[in-house]
């Protein structure tokens, strides 16, 4: 392997590594501040448990996915200089507008929340998880703007030499940018919703603390209903944005060769690219592909035969991780109804085949969303910057193999150690289950 090869492998491993504690920051953020608001609502104490129950784990993932994402940000200076050096301009404003604002919303006032049991009133307490669930989706916002003007460029000109950006609206109206955003937040709902239904179905298979997992699965339930038809819709969206500005992608998704109008989705295709040619004959449906790109069965969609070699990304991998993402995320869709539907029946806890497929589950959107993200970038290859940079031309030219080589050993061996210490403290707590002891938890009376 040449630097160019480690230097994404090592990218690669990182961010795969952090966006395992991404997508659950994201969502459980959001079910923990709804806990605490239905116990300022009601008074009732088991939402106060839930919310101190799913918190305490909504940390722990927080804490990890910090640290993550902090080593992440050092290649970009130390194998992707040239990167830097040439898109640093636009690149850099929304990271920096991130760790500026979203970042420093999100770590002040989750110290606020961790620290102001019975010091600020319940109301004011439950307004500081929201902003912590804000921030945390603001703060994904920002990277996937900055993501969404990598696959989609806009608002910059070339100017000696480099990229500088002549347009700020431009990259933070990125309809790009957006739908990215958008898919991949309710991407993050669904892994939350099913990490509680997951742990709740495993306590109530032992009748443990029925009456708290039950409302915990039922919540959890819906929420994941309605992320998974968001997730759809925004795939849908995004389906359409990535015919119209990265072509290359979109064929390499559905093993498209020859341009064609009226384009079929073949249901089951194994590409091959030594030949230029769909190897196995399938089922298909006539004019979905096209329809599936531009909401017209007439629609032309370019094959990849239209483009040089040099320019197509990988094929196999990029359409078998579509395939299977989308099949994951059909399957979980039909188990979120399921879910809504038996968890309102009176004997529940009776259909345990069904709350033992529920823990089976759980890492079910885990797989998905990183199956999304190679999509999303593999998809883009050879470009960094779609059309505008080759990812061999970012790389940094003054590393050598060794030093990527060592890099990349110490940041596996580190991530394998935080990613163990994670499993260990999350599994720990969640075995255990909610606390008793009402030691720290605000009193029903309102502090003014």
């Amino acid at each position: 392997m040449d630097v160019l090869a480690l230097s994404r492998l090592q990218f690669a491993v990182t961010t795969m590594f952090h966006f395992i504690f991404v997508p659950l920051t994201l969502g459980l953020s959001v079910l923990t501040a709804w806990f605490e608001t239905k116990y300022v609502r009601t008074g009732d104490a088991t939402y106060l448990r839930m919310t101190k129950f799913w918190g305490k784990l909504f940390l722990i993932n927080f804490a990890l996915g910090v640290v993550t994402g902090i080593t992440q940000e050092f290649q970009f200076g130390m194998n992707w200089a040239e990167y830097s050096r040439y898109v640093g301009d636009i690149f850099g404003a929304p990271l920096a507008i991130e760790a500026t604002a979203a970042f420093f919303l999100e770590s002040v006032f989750i110290g606020v929340w961790i620290f102001g049991w019975d010091k600020i009133s319940k109301t004011a307490h439950a307004v500081t998880i929201w902003l912590v669930a804000f921030g945390t989706n603001l703060s994904a916002l920002w990277i996937l703007l900055a993501n969404g003007w990598m696959q989609k460029p806009v608002g910059f000109v070339l100017r000696n030499g480099r990229a500088e950006m002549n347009d700020f609206l431009a990259l933070i109206t990125n309809p790009y940018g957006w739908i990215k955003f958008l898919h991949t937040v309710t991407s993050g709902y669904m892994v939350a919703a099913f990490f509680v239904m997951g742990i709740a179905a495993w306590h109530l298979l032992r009748k443990n603390e029925i009456d708290f997992f039950t409302r915990s699965f039922k919540t959890a339930a819906m929420f994941a209903l309605l992320s998974g038809l968001a997730v759809g819709a925004t795939g849908d969206f995004h389906a359409v944005e990535i015919a119209k500005v990265q072509p290359t992608k979109f064929a390499a998704m559905e093993s498209v060769w020859e341009t064609q109008k009226n384009a079929p989705m073949h249901l089951l295709l194994v590409p091959d690219e030594a030949n230029e040619r769909n190897a196995v004959a399938t089922a298909s449906i006539p004019g979905m592909l096209s329809f599936m790109a531009f909401h017209d069965v007439n629609g032309e969609v370019k094959g990849l035969k239209e483009f040089p070699k040099e320019e197509r990304p990988p094929v196999l991998p990029v359409f078998l991780s579509f395939r299977l993402m989308v099949a994951l995320g059909t399957l979980m869709i039909g188990l979120s109804l399921v879910a809504v539907i038996a968890v309102r029946w009176k004997h529940f806890l009776n259909f345990k085949l069904f709350l033992w497929i529920m823990v089976a589950a759980l890492p079910l959107p885990y797989i998905t969303v990183q199956l999304g993200w190679l999509v999303a970038e593999l998809g883009r290859q050879p470009w960094v910057v779609y059309g505008v940079l080759k990812t061999a031309d970012g790389v940094s030219q003054s590393v050598s193999l060794l030093q990527v080589g060592g890099s990349l050993v110490g940041f596996t061996l580190l991530y394998g150690l935080l990613g163990a210490i994670d499993i260990y403290l999350l599994v720990k707590y969640a075995k255990k289950g909610p606390d008793n002891d009402t030691t720290g938890m605000i009193p029903v009376k309102e502090v003014a």
